[in-house]
């Protein structure tokens, strides 16, 4: 995804205070546990470790593109009044630092995914990608767990054996990505962007994709003929087996490969960056797994 490149990324996993400019509320006056995250992924994620009291925000949820998300005064409302705030990091979600920032709100923890992921954010081509990563997301939960427990200290022990649990459901589906890898590991794959990445490298898919094809539409950048070419002559000769697409975004180079695709009988399957509505973290990954089997000919695994 295009990053919001507003201001530099957090740097750190957990951030005790941040400077703001105004002076924030009482965040705890009422005994809420208020948290917010920057996307419905980490808000559902955080709800499984939280106390179900918890107040959960959301900032960028359903059928909102994260391409073309505007920061509101709104959302600067609710962060200063955040106990914990979760970011993605990796300067995909920049727009939060500068709201939390102005906020005033200096007491807020904050999470950021990349930073507890355990990958390596200075990589060269680095993928911000990482709810699609299963350690980086069980690693998350940790996180949470911990950020509740010091803002809540009798909350702590229930959110470390929710986080157990949740880890527990991540387990599962790395289990049900290994049984597609046993089995079709190697499977050609093209990707419009790098989004589902960490995932497919799960499931032993090899990427053929061209970097700078996928870097270009992830950019909105202008994709050369003769490398939009390549890329479809990759699906139609053979060669991939499966094509993911973004469905949040789209552009005549996506709908040419979708196109190329249907044409050449290869499956074709969309993921997105937030959750499909009425549906949590874990039900839409098993249902991404389930997608992937039946695309490659095989019997569902989760």
């Amino acid at each position: 995804m295009r990053p919001a490149a507003l201001v530099p990324a957090l740097a750190v996993a957990l951030v005790l205070p941040l400077a703001g400019c105004t002076t924030a509320p009482d965040n705890r006056a009422d005994g809420e546990l208020r948290i917010v995250a920057s996307t419905d992924v980490y808000a559902d994620l955080a709800g499984m470790v939280a106390p179900d009291e918890a107040d959960l925000v959301a900032v960028i949820s359903g059928a909102q593109d994260p391409h073309e998300y505007e920061a509101t005064g709104r959302v600067q409302l609710q962060l200063s009044r955040a106990d914990i705030v979760i970011v993605n990091g990796g300067g995909y979600d920049d727009f939060m630092t500068r709201l939390l920032e102005a906020s005033g709100n200096d007491d807020a923890i904050v999470v950021d995914a990349v930073a507890v992921s355990g990958l390596d954010a200075g990589a060269e081509g680095f993928n911000e990608h990482v709810w699609y990563d299963y350690d980086a997301t069980g690693r998350l939960l940790d996180a949470v767990a911990d950020a509740v427990g010091r803002v809540d200290p009798a909350a702590a022990d229930g959110a470390r054996q929710d986080a157990v649990a949740a880890r527990a459901a991540l387990d599962a589906l790395s289990g049900s990505a290994a049984s597609i890898a046993a089995a079709a590991g190697g499977a050609g794959v093209i990707v419009t962007e790098p989004v589902p990445l960490y995932l497919l490298d799960r499931l032993g898919l090899n990427n053929l994709t061209p970097p700078e094809f996928s870097e270009a539409i992830e950019e909105d950048s202008d994709v050369p003929p003769a490398l939009l070419q390549s890329v479809l002559t990759i699906i139609g000769d053979g060669s991939a087996a499966l094509v993911v697409y973004n469905a949040q975004t789209g552009g005549p180079q996506t709908d040419a490969v979708i196109d190329i695709a249907t044409e050449n009988r290869v499956p074709v399957i969309g993921v997105t960056e937030t959750l499909p509505d009425g549906t949590g973290y874990l039900d839409w990954q098993a249902d991404i797994l389930n997608q992937v089997a039946a695309a490659l000919g095989l019997d569902p695994v989760a």
